[in-house]
């Protein structure tokens, strides 16, 4: 079924416009903090409403862990724009001494026991959720909850997909075609997914107050108590990053394959239900609520990508030129060959760890089809065959894949690098609360409430994030 995504076949059917579209959504968490760097132990704001009704602003793990949500659109620039909106909308209405930690590690927290968990309304959701949190905090402790990240939703669109199922030889029902071109992208994600890692990671410092297994593995430290690295860009998603406490492997070969590995996972106590499963990319269903009994019977509606850290140099956490790259780069995913290589899952882990901790190291191998290999080398030949991919399918995108070339070719250029010599200088600690604080300050500059009571759609995202709020 896999090799009927090839590039010749995407070619003959599809013309350029049709593949690059698509439905873009993100995610983004962010800790709230006081003015000198701690955890904020106020309740999140009243003026978001409550938690579970708010469509766009509510709380991840922790009362204090704001999580954005847009929309899905059908642009990137859209997808961004409402996110940067919604970024200024929380910015600027929480308490006046509190910020927006724009990091994926967290700033200087307290200890476990004093780290508030989300609450929520007394009624069954707000139970369920209560509960979940609890079950986390004593499974896998408080303080990895507070890692934040990016999440990337994607789908291209039904009318994409259909018409690649028109033409398709065989007699197969649309949704189990639409389900297996999804779960070749995702196999083809956790093959490859360290290059992501290696090109968003932006998590590279830690200050003492955060997990010593994080810590003892970062090669530097700063004179305010802070640890970082500069030997890789990730410790999100190192070996002591948010993970599970045994490293679970699902079939990817069909739908029905991964749906009762991870029904077998729930069944042995492994996990509690569907969505502690925490690996890089998910298969979502249209109801979030019934995760594995939706999947089975609606399909695959969407991907979520879960690698991407919190870019601190962007007030959305993520730029539009690396959003616009992962869509390239999931284009790839779906019209590359898989290899018959057995322990693909198992070295995608080894992969994705070595990146993210060593990443910046000339000598890192990574093992590609169980032989060594440089990250230079083979991310090189991935850039190469994305050009390629790029002049034969016309998708105008030579500039984004000459950009990103550019951090391959010279690792002083991705982030983790960039903002390891400014915490060397800066300290971790103080460089991100001067974020925080400039990326409030530039809210409060772009927030216009004339200009936005004048735009009916940006004015319905103003109203439905801010319900408790006097307009």
């Amino acid at each position: 079924m896999q090799d009927y995504f090839t590039i010749d076949t995407i070619k003959k059917i599809l013309r350029p416009e049709e593949i690059l579209s698509g439905n873009f959504g993100l995610e983004k968490e962010g800790l709230r903090i006081t003015s000198d760097g701690k955890l904020a132990l106020t309740p999140h704001p009243e003026i978001f409403g409550k938690k579970l009704e708010n469509p766009y602003i509510t709380t991840d793990f922790s009362e204090s862990q704001v999580e954005i949500v847009t929309p899905t659109f059908h642009s990137i620039d859209e997808a961004y724009h409402y996110l940067s909106f919604i970024v200024d909308i929380v910015n600027t209405n929480i308490s006046d001494d509190e910020y927006i930690w724009n990091s994926s590690i967290p700033c200087i927290i307290p200890s476990s026991d004093k780290i508030p968990l989300a609450k929520y309304s007394d009624n069954i959701d707000g139970e369920k959720a209560r509960t979940y949190r609890k079950n986390l905090a004593a499974k896998y402790g408080t303080k990895k909850q507070l890692i934040s990240g990016i999440h990337y939703n994607f789908s291209f669109t039904e009318e994409t997909i259909k018409k690649l199922h028109e033409k398709y030889p065989k007699n197969i029902d649309y949704k189990e075609f639409k389900n297996q071109l999804y779960l070749k992208i995702v196999r083809n994600y956790l093959r490859y997914k360290w290059l992501i890692i290696y090109l968003t990671g932006a998590s590279v410092g830690a200050h003492e107050t955060f997990t010593t297994e994080c810590t003892t593995l970062m090669n530097k430290k700063d004179e305010k108590n802070s640890f970082y690295s500069t030997e890789g860009p990730s410790f999100r998603n190192a070996s002591c990053g948010y993970k599970n406490l045994i490293q679970l492997y699902p079939r990817y070969d069909s739908l029905n394959n991964y749906i009762s590995d991870v029904n077998s996972f729930i069944d042995k106590g492994l996990l509690s239900e569907a969505k502690e499963l925490y690996t890089q990319i998910r298969l979502k269903p249209k109801d979030r609520d019934n995760v594995l009994k939706s999947l089975k019977q609606d399909g695959i509606l969407y991907i979520e990508i879960r690698t991407v850290d919190i870019n601190p140099f962007d007030k959305c956490g993520i730029t539009k030129l690396d959003m616009k790259f992962i869509h390239l780069f999931i284009i790839y995913l779906l019209i590359t060959k898989e290899t018959k290589y057995e322990k693909w899952q198992e070295d995608s882990v080894i992969n994705e760890e070595l990146t993210a901790q060593l990443g910046y190291k000339t000598d890192t191998k990574l093992i590609k089809d169980g032989k060594e290999i440089t990250i230079k080398e083979w991310a090189t030949e991935i850039l190469d065959n994305m050009k390629k991919m790029n002049n034969d399918l016309q998708l105008n995108s030579e500039d984004i894949l000459n950009k990103i070339q550019e951090k391959i070719e010279n690792p002083s250029k991705t982030y983790g690098k960039e903002l390891a010599k400014i915490i060397k200088y800066n300290g971790f600690i103080d460089s991100q609360i001067s974020i925080a604080k400039h990326n409030k300050e530039t809210s409060f500059n772009i927030i216009d409430f004339d200009y936005i009571k004048n735009d009916e759609k940006l004015y319905e995202f103003y109203t439905k994030s801010l319900p408790n709020k006097k307009i």
